[in-house]
């Protein structure tokens, strides 16, 4: 009988201070061959959501984890089987173990960025999702003779034998190219397995009309149900008894808050942890305030479509605030400047790295643009919307979140005119910017209509005072309101 050794790949260090991963989608399965470097599972950091490439050869034996678990550090991600492991075939298969390990440690782009920054003996743990049903064993059909691993206990109940199928039984799990991140996150917050879409992409990718058909599907069908089911469901007229059965099901799994059934437990995401720490300590270490005012922008407005290059775009309205933002640090360099961990120094930089706040699918993100006082407003704008378009993308690395020496917040385009923001530690100030529109306006006592916006200043208390910040905004009023004053150094 041949051999089969059981390799364990458990989850790396991830670096940057991350110790756990959350589990987006698997992309094989129980059964699948996979080769050194293939990508077998979407994981989502706090920083980014990257593809996890498998460092073994072979058949691929057991799964750990469900999408939306959270696994740890030092944790198995998945098992893999080689049929082929006579002493020559062990050896070939330390070696390459050994030189992908040597690849990690020495930051190769084949694996997944922070890889082998540390070594790592614990296990790790991983805690599953409240209510998770279940989920299946390796393949009954895979050989077990001389495995590494335990073989799991039979299951007990038939729902469980069900689960346990035979490589024989078990349909084939076709390949399935999912290119854009984005689809593969639509399709699974609308719960649509890939493999179950018919992709019309030109190179056989399933594309973003593929899984919204396929929504459309799963509705239809669950509606037709429902109509030749239980017509009368909970929260539509006559729907009472469904309703009491519905908190007669809650009440007896316990999970009934102040009379409310639980609909749902949604464990957060790596990335909203990860904002929400950060966002608590800014709240609880920094003494904050904050100064607003209404700032007349119709010259810039009116003026900005002028700026345009021949047979080029004209910068956006962001890119001018922060190119004056800019230009009032020099002046102002305290609030680009950040405290020591003990708070007994104040740490003054030659230069600012710009933090823009950005909306995306996966929750705010504030990447950075590196010295961005060097830059003219040309390039300004186009850091600016590639930086927009990369973050909402989903694409946008680790390194590129961090660094940032002051904030700028455009919830403007959000459609409001204001925000008590929270200042993105360790910085020690950020500017919002508020939505530009008409309001009426007293110019030389008459009063006509202007483009008004509300900018707001929050800092921290502790490196200045209100006179400071004041200063700081009347200068960037200043420019918003006269921008040809600044026309030499834009």
């Amino acid at each position: 009988m041949t051999a089969v050794t059981t390799r364990v790949f458990r989850l790396p260090d991830l670096g940057e201070g991350l110790t756990e991963a959350g589990l987006v989608q698997w992309l094989v399965a129980v059964g699948d061959t996979v080769a050194t470097d293939q990508a077998i599972a979407e994981v989502e950091t706090a920083k980014s959501v990257v593809e996890l490439p498998s460092p073994f050869a072979g058949v691929v034996t057991a799964l750990h984890g469900e999408p939306g678990e959270t696994i740890d550090v030092g944790a198995p991600v998945l098992e893999v089987a080689d049929g082929d492991a006579g002493p020559s075939a062990g050896s070939s298969a330390q070696v390459e173990h050994d030189a992908y390990r040597e690849e990690e440690r020495a930051g190769s782009g084949n694996v997944l960025i922070g890889y082998g920054t540390t070594e790592r003996g614990a296990s790790g743990r991983r805690r599953p999702r409240v209510q998770t049903p279940a989920r299946s064993t390796p393949s009954a059909g895979t050989p077990t003779a001389m495995t590494a691993t335990e073989p799991e206990p039979a299951p007990s109940t038939e729902t469980e034998r069900k689960t346990v199928r035979s490589d024989s039984d078990a349909p084939a799990r076709r390949a399935v190219a999912v290119r854009s991140p984005l689809v593969r996150r639509l399709a699974r917050d609308l719960g649509i397995d890939v493999h179950a879409i018919a992709p019309t992409g030109h190179d056989g990718a399933v594309t973003r009309a593929d899984v919204l058909a396929a929504a459309v599907d799963v509705a239809v069908d669950g509606a037709a149900a429902s109509h030749h089911g239980s017509p009368v469901g909970i929260g539509r007229p006559g729907g009472g008894r469904e309703d009491s059965d519905a908190r007669a099901d809650a009440a007896l799994r316990g999970d009934v808050i102040d009379g409310l059934p639980v609909a749902s437990r949604e464990r957060m995401s790596a990335l909203r942890k990860a904002v929400s720490a950060k966002l608590a300590r800014s709240r609880s270490e920094i003494p904050e305030a904050t100064v607003w005012v209404d700032v007349d922008a119709t010259d810039l407005w009116t003026l900005r479509t002028q700026m345009a290059p021949e047979g080029g775009k004209a910068p956006s309205v962001t890119a001018l605030i922060a190119r004056f933002v800019l230009m009032a640090l020099e002046d102002h360099p305290v609030l680009a400047s950040r405290l020591s961990d003990d708070g007994s120094e104040l740490i003054s930089f030659d230069g600012v790295n710009l933090g823009v706040a950005a909306d995306t699918a996966r929750g705010l993100m504030v990447p950075v643009i590196p010295r961005a006082h060097a830059l003219s407003i040309e390039q300004l704008d186009g850091a600016l919307r590639e930086l927009s378009a990369t973050a909402r993308a989903g694409s946008m690395p680790p390194e590129r979140l961090r660094g940032s020496t002051f904030t700028l917040n455009n919830y403007g385009g959000l459609g409001v005119d204001g925000s008590a923001a929270i200042i993105n530690h360790p910085d020690v100030a950020i500017l919002g910017i508020g939505r530009i529109i008409e309001r009426a306006w007293v110019v030389e006592g008459q009063i006509v209509p202007r483009r008004i916006a509300q900018l707001s200043l929050v800092f921290d208390h502790r490196v200045c005072d209100g006179g400071y910040a004041a200063s700081f905004l009347r200068r960037v009023t200043e420019l918003i309101e006269h921008p040809l004053r600044a026309f030499g150094r834009v």
